[in-house]
């Protein structure tokens, strides 16, 4: 067997260059005690919460693999629940930083996340059109509701009664009671996809925002669930509101009652609020009192309403009677009281308009005590504005109170670059340069640029050099961080620049179907004594194509040109003369690197290949297919023949040249890789993609075999199917409005298979058990019995209380799933074990749960099952007495903790007034004091 080379694996450091992801929302969290301070944010995969005043980050929630795509924080302010792409939600501790809870139910991306007013139950909704009731105190799934035909937008708690509200994008608002688990009310007044809901008036009040300007605001009425025999009430309980026969087309109070007997609320459309945007609603919300509304569409501008309470409405009203009691006696007319009425847009009144600097993603309010109004903005250019507003003013003006912008580019990074001693990173983008210290990932040096395309630092590590769509080269010097010098290079794009290897000048490659060579000079500056750095154009070499990458040859002697034609010519670097041309490729070459010995050149296409050919004969050694996307950027590691491809298909793969070996794949961008950068000693790579992020990754000293990695990837390949199979049916179960809150993962099967695997050696060791009493019995002495190794390590416990160890190892959130999973024919001995466990009165709450869903799902193996006959009738005993015990506990507890409560309260009291006492005494002392001071002067 031959030797099997070693490489080294390369891995994530960190993530930065971004502010903020545009594909969830931001949220305002409560950190040290103040709610209005700190904004959560998502970033890729993670959720960043800035200090919004000192610009600062303070927090990272580290997330796993998906993007985040809903933030939702809860009541107290002490938790953040958090969605993700991939429908898994995670509920994150603000104090620690930790995941404690992880919801696994939905199927695609998670759209909307709600807490009930005490924080006890969390409502999911999905792109997979379902919406889940999560316990969060017990950690696991209520239920699945089933009614929506596309993708949720909005879900609402109602605080009084146990009733939900979600909107979706089929266009239905549907009222759910959470008692029964069913629709018993569908809205269907909206002519196209409702985007956002939010309550106003204490929930006497709904509106929604759809694909139109118009805001629609619905009055509810709670209707008593025991009604008047006598009422005449048929056309109501078929859910028609009066006149709907007649014109169905207009009216949009249209409900449809699919339990007509179980009716709760009546919703009629009150009319509309018109917003000044023509396009969609992105976001519709109210802050916390609900006394500020604020909506935006697809443009920079966020619409801000007050919403005035009962007491302001009648102070209005009153207002509005005088002025028409005075009008009428003008015009002598009598009783003017009955035609005065307060028009929906006295109600909700337009504030003011927010500018912002760019589109606006998501937004998040806060009224303070003061009157004033917060406003948080999370930008589509990867910024994040925050503004006051004091509504006490008599034309209430928006203030840009601060602008978080510093961590990261407007725009997508196109191009990457290293400093020659590995410590700084050069990123352009449309806009900006940025240089970043590596090690400390904090941006150094911030310059205008126009639209970059490639970048090299200047020899040395003082200046850089950026091309431009524009056609220049743009000369920065990093100590001052100014422009030194603007050239017209090229009459179209500057596609590529590469440096020369004796380090004096550099060539470019530009659209105008023109190879440029440069030198580097010094020339006197006008401004200063100092000679400053400078470049002179030398030669050029006109081609038939557009240029579209350059690259020379480590010994200066050969010099690559990709062309649009899909061609690379190979051309003398002193005569210029034709040498090679590789052709192969079906699509352009965007991407190629010569190896440091200049023996492979490797060039990467829009045909998703990589080919490696040898650069003496022009021969194509091998043509990989690299990517799902094109390959957007190709780099040799250096004193190597390995190297770095980067993909459309969000991939960083590393390959060996010599072997023509996919090496391993560095996943973590969730969009299209524009570029990477290698460290001249191979050890840092630095990537860009369009999600905004930059990562860095470095290479570790842990050994990488292939063969290893490529079962890793099979697994990963086999946990992803699992994902995606169908759900396992439950027994007895109609497919309907309601189900199971979990779904079937990679967890839920390991957890089976270790309630298997416990339960078999359980089995195992009660039949080892049997034969040496029977052999212990036949030799008529005590023979030891041999101890199994599994059970020695938990402390030599018998086998039932390791199954029980193992069952309580399960997730909550994971029970009822694993259990699913579960086989029969493990069913009888589990129902036998829990009767023993339920005697000795341990786990009480866990056995309990899962007993009732075992026979919920194999009842009717359970009882056509003669030998379980006894085994349930010991449960049914055992379960209700242990089960009112448990009950009884808690009972008196609660008491007992009332008691302390009402006796720390009163002491609390008694030791208020007695230090209200001590200090009346003490101030009266001191006024007597003062008095006879005063006395003796006189």
């Amino acid at each position: 067997m031959g030797l099997t080379r070693q490489y080294l694996r390369y891995g994530p450091v960190a993530l930065f260059g971004l502010v903020a992801s545009a594909k969830g929302n931001a949220a305002f969290v409560a950190l040290r005690g103040e709610r209005a301070r700190c904004v959560a944010v998502p970033a890729c995969e993670h959720v960043f919460v800035w200090d919004t005043r000192k610009g600062e980050k303070v927090l990272i929630l580290k997330g796993v693999k998906h993007e985040v795509s809903f933030l939702c924080p809860s009541p107290d302010g002490l938790h953040l629940a958090v969605g993700y792409e991939d429908g898994s939600i995670r509920v994150f501790s603000l104090l620690s930083g930790e995941a404690n809870i992880t919801f696994n139910g939905h199927k695609a991306a998670v759209t909307a996340l709600q807490y009930d007013h005490l924080g006890g139950r969390l409502v999911s909704g999905s792109k997979d059109t379902d919406v889940i009731v999560w316990d969060v105190i017990n950690e696991s799934g209520l239920y699945r509701l089933k009614g929506h035909k596309d993708a949720v937008t909005q879900v609402l708690f109602l605080k009084e009664k146990n009733l939900l509200v979600t909107s979706g994008k089929d266009t239905l608002v549907k009222w759910w009671d959470l008692d029964s688990q069913h629709c018993f009310k569908t809205l269907v007044g909206h002519r196209s996809e409702v985007w956002g809901m939010a309550w106003l008036s204490e929930e006497k009040r709904l509106i929604t925002g759809s694909a139109d300007s118009e805001l629609r605001v619905w009055d509810i009425t709670y209707i008593q669930e025991a009604k008047d025999p006598d009422e005449p009430d048929s056309k109501k309980s078929k859910g028609f509101s009066p006149g709907a026969e007649e014109n169905t087309e207009e009216d949009e109070t249209l409900e449809l009652d699919e339990h007509p007997e179980e009716r709760l609320v009546k919703c009629s459309k009150v009319g509309s609020i018109m917003r000044e945007g023509r396009d969609r609603v992105v976001t519709l919300a109210t802050d916390r009192t609900g006394r500020i509304l604020a909506c935006h569409g697809s443009d920079a501008v966020l619409e801000v309403f007050s919403v005035l309470s009962e007491k302001e409405i009648q102070k209005k009203l009153e207002k509005k009677v005088k002025k028409a009691k005075k009008k009428a006696k003008r015009n002598s007319e009598e009783e003017p009281e009955k035609s005065v009425e307060l028009d929906l847009q006295d109600e909700i009144q337009r504030v003011t308009n927010i500018k912002a600097s760019s589109k606006i993603k998501s937004f998040d309010l806060i009224l303070s005590p003061k009157g004033e109004l917060k406003v948080v903005l999370l930008l589509q250019n990867n910024i994040i504005e925050s503004y006051n507003l004091n509504l006490s003013a008599q034309v209430p003006q928006a203030v840009r109170a601060s602008r978080i912008t510093i961590g990261g580019h407007r725009s997508d990074v196109r191009t990457l670059a290293f400093s020659s001693d590995n410590i700084a990173i050069l990123s352009a983008a449309a806009e900006s340069v940025k240089v970043w210290n590596r090690s400390t990932l904090q941006c150094i040096r911030t310059m205008d640029c126009e639209y970059a395309l490639c970048s090299l630092f200047v020899p040395g590590d003082r200046q850089v050099i950026v091309g431009t769509k524009t056609g220049k080269l743009q000369l920065y010097d990093l100590a001052s961080g100014s422009l030194i010098e603007a050239l017209n290079a090229h009459d179209g794009a500057v596609w590529s620049i590469a440096l020369s290897p004796d380090q004096r000048g550099v060539v470019t490659g530009g659209a105008d179907k023109c190879v440029k060579f440069w030198e580097f000079e010094l020339v006197k500056d006008e401004s200063s004594i100092e000679k400053r750095l400078s470049m002179k154009h030398v030669r050029s070499l006109q081609l038939d194509e557009d240029v579209l990458c350059v690259r020379y040859s480590p010994n200066h002697k050969l010099l690559a040109v990709s062309l649009l034609d899909c061609t690379v010519k190979v051309f003398y670097v002193d005569t210029l003369k034709f040498f090679l041309s590789l052709y192969g490729h079906k699509l352009p070459v965007l991407c190629m690197d010569i190896s440091s010995d200049g023996a492979l050149i490797a060039t990467g296409s829009a045909d998703r290949n990589v080919k490696i050919w040898g650069l003496d004969f022009g021969d194509c050694h091998r043509s990989l297919f690299a990517h799902d996307d094109s390959v957007m950027y190709l780099q040799f590691v250096a004193k190597s023949h390995l190297f770095f491809t980067a993909g459309k298909d969000s991939k960083i793969k590393q390959w060996d040249a010599d072997k023509f070996e996919h090496i391993q794949t560095l996943e973590g961008h969730h969009q299209e890789v524009w570029c990477l950068a290698l460290s001249p000693n191979g050890d840092y790579v630095v990537s860009a993609s369009h999600d905004k992020s930059l990562r860095l990754w470095e290479r570790t000293r842990e050994p990488l075999v292939l063969e290893e990695e490529k079962e890793m990837q099979q697994e990963a390949e086999y946990e992803e199917s699992v994902a995606k199979e169908e759900q396992p049916v439950v027994a007895g179960e109609t497919p309907g409005e309601t189900g199971l809150a979990g779904k079937k993962t990679i967890e839920t099967i390991r957890a089976a298979e270790q309630i298997m695997e416990a339960i078999e050696l359980y089995r195992e060791e009660t039949a080892k058990l049997k034969d040496h009493k029977a052999i212990c019995r036949a030799a008529g002495k005590k023979i030891p019995f041999p101890v199994n190794p599994i059970l020695a390590a938990y402390g030599n416990i018998t086998p039932s209380a390791y199954v029980l160890e193992v069952f309580k190892k399960v997730k909550s959130s994971e029970l009822e799933e694993s259990l699913l999973v579960l086989p029969f024919s493990y069913v009888p001995d589990l129902l036998q074990l829990f009767n023993e466990y339920l005697h000795l009165g341990s786990e009480v709450e866990l056995l309990s749960r899962a007993l009732l869903f075992l026979l919920k799902i194999h009842f009717g193996q359970i009882t056509s099952n003669q030998m379980l006959v006894t085994v349930i009738e010991n449960l049914k005993k055992t379960t209700i007495s242990r089960v009112s015990e448990a009950r009884d506990v808690l009972g008196f507890n609660m008491a007992g903790l009332q008691y302390l409560k009402r006796e720390i309260e009163a002491k609390d009291e008694v030791t208020f007034f007695a230090d209200a006492t001590d200090r009346f005494e003490e101030k009266r002392r001191k006024r007597k004091k003062k008095e006879k001071m005063v006395l003796a002067m006189l």
